[in-house]
C-alpha cells in the first residue's frame, strides 16, 4: 500500500478449474460457441490488462494444456484441495500460501463466459483505489420470494413483498443476488478465512452478462447469449465475406470408395451442401481448395457454384491471392481446414474453423472447433457460427447508429 492508501501490490487473476466436475464432465474445457469454456474468461482477464499474472488452478492435464494455450500460467493444485468436498476458499488459500508475492487476488469463475475486460478493470480499481478489502459481483433480480414450507399443515408467506399491494416491476428496484462471476479480495481476508470479509462492496453486473453454467440444459442458452453479449477479443468484429474451405477432410470424411471396376466415388453431406448455398445466398463467397485433384470435387463445386483450386501446393499464396482479388481485410475472411498444411492459413484469417477430428496443430490454431467431424455436417455447423457472428456485427452496428 502506498502513502495515499492505495493497494499497489501484485494482483493475480485466479480461475479454479478442477477436472472432476460432477454436473458436466470436464465442463471447464467443453466447447462453448467453439471456444473451450475456460478460454472465454482467460481472454477477458488477459485483455483487461489489470492483472500482474493470470493463473488457472487445476489437477487435470487437459485443462492445463488449454489454459496455457490461452496464455495463462498454471498452478497444479494438491490432492488435498482436489476433492469433491473442497471449497473454493481452501483452494485459493493454498494458491496464496504457495505464491507469497501475491497480495491481491481476483477469483474468476470459469463458468462466466460473458465476462468482459471492462468489468474486471472497474472492479480492480475498486479493490486497489477505493479502500475495499473485498469486491464481488451481483445481478439485480425482480423475483418474489416465498417461504418454503415443511408440511401440508403450514401455509406460505411472501418474504419480500406484500401480495395485497403487489408492485409493478418498474415500481420495484428488485434485489441483489450474487451471480458468481468473480470475487476479488486482499490476501489477508482470504487467509483469515473469509474472502468476503473486511470492508466489502458489491459490483453490479447487467443481467445479460450474468451467465452461469451448472448443468447441460444451460449450455445452448448460454451459447446464444455469448453470441450477443460475449467478449470476442480486442479487435473489432467484422462480417465474413469469404469462406475458404478445404474439401478432403472437411467437406468429406476423408474416405474414397472404389467399385469393383476401379471407379472412385466420394460422398458429401447434404447439410454441408445446403450450408454452402445459404452462405452464398447471404452474400458470402465460398471457395474450395484441395491438395489433390478429383473430378468428383470439381463437379460438386460446379453444382454449388463455387470456385475450386485443386492440386494446390501453396495454400497460403492462393489464400492471399483470393483476398486481394476481393479487396478484403483478413478479418473478413474465414478458413476451414483440418490438416497441418492448413495451419498457416488458419493463423492468417479472422475466423478459423476446424472439424472435431482435425489434427492437433490445426485444433490449436482455430478459434472455432466444431462438435462434428469432417463430412458429418461440420461445415453446416461452422456456417451457423458465421451466421451468428454476422448477427452480432449487425447488432453492434445498429446500437451505434
Amino acid at each position: 500500500m502506498d502513502s495515499c492508501g492505495k493497494k499497489t501490490g501484485h494482483l493475480a487473476a485466479l480461475v479454479l478449474a478442477r477436472g472432476g466436475s460432477k454436473g458436466i464432465p470436464l465442463k471447464n474445457i467443453k466447447l462453448m460457441a467453439g471456444v473451450p469454456l475456460i478460454g472465454w474468461v482467460i481472454r477477458a482477464a488477459i485483455d483487461s490488462e489489470v492483472f500482474d499474472s493470470v493463473w488457472v488452478s487445476t489437477d487435470n492435464d487437459d485443462i492445463e494444456r488449454i489454459a496455457k494455450e490461452f496464455g495463462a500460467q498454471v498452478h497444479r493444485r494438491s490432492l488435498q484441495v482436489s476433492k469433491d468436498s473442497t471449497s473454493s476458499r481452501e483452494t485459493i488459500q493454498e494458491f496464496l500460501r504457495l505464491h507469497p508475492g501475491v497480495e491481491l487476488v481476483g477469483h474468476i469463475q470459469a463458468t462466466s463466459p460473458c465476462l468482459h475486460p471492462k468489468h474486471l478493470r472497474e472492479v480492480a480499481d475498486m479493490l486497489r483505489n477505493q479502500y475495499y478489502d473485498s469486491v464481488f459481483s451481483v445481478v439485480r433480480r425482480h423475483q418474489f420470494r416465498w417461504k418454503e414450507i415443511a408440511s401440508k399443515d403450514e401455509v406460505t408467506t411472501c418474504e419480500n413483498m406484500d401480495p395485497s399491494n403487489r408492485p409493478r416491476r418498474q415500481d420495484w428496484p428488485g434485489e441483489l443476488y450474487e451471480n458468481g462471476s468473480f470475487y476479488f479480495s486482499t490476501r489477508e481476508v482470504v487467509l483469515d478465512g473469509n474472502p468476503q470479509g473486511g470492508r466489502t462492496i458489491y459490483y453490479e453486473m447487467l443481467p445479460e452478462f450474468s451467465v452461469d453454467i451448472d448443468v447441460d440444459i444451460d449450455w445452448p442458452i448460454a451459447e446464444q447469449r455469448i453470441i450477443t453479449y460475449g467478449y470476442f477479443g480486442k479487435e473489432k468484429l467484422q462480417a465474413v465475406k469469404l469462406l475458404v474451405c478445404v474439401v478432403d477432410g472437411c467437406l468429406t470424411n476423408g474416405k474414397v470408395y472404389k467399385s469393383s471396376s476401379g471407379q472412385q466415388f466420394t460422398s458429401y453431406n447434404i447439410r454441408d451442401s445446403t450450408a454452402v448455398k445459404l452462405l452464398k445466398d447471404k452474400g458470402t463467397e465460398v471457395y474450395f481448395v484441395n491438395n489433390t485433384k478429383s473430378d468428383c470435387h470439381r463437379l460438386h463445386a460446379e453444382e454449388l457454384g463455387c470456385h475450386i483450386e485443386q492440386g494446390c501446393e501453396n495454400k497460403v499464396a492462393k489464400l492471399q491471392e483470393w483476398r486481394d482479388q476481393l479487396h478484403l481485410t483478413w478479418k473478413e475472411v474465414a478458413y476451414y481446414g483440418w490438416d497441418e498444411t492448413d495451419v498457416e492459413c488458419l493463423k492468417m484469417v479472422g475466423v478459423r474453423g476446424v472439424p472435431s477430428n482435425a489434427c492437433s496443430l490445426a485444433l490449436k490454431s482455430a478459434n472455432y472447433v466444431c462438435k462434428l467431424s469432417g463430412g458429418e455436417g461440420a461445415v453446416r455447423e461452422f456456417a451457423e457460427h458465421l451466421f451468428l457472428l454476422a448477427s452480432k456485427v449487425e447488432s453492434i452496428t445498429n446500437r451505434q447508429l
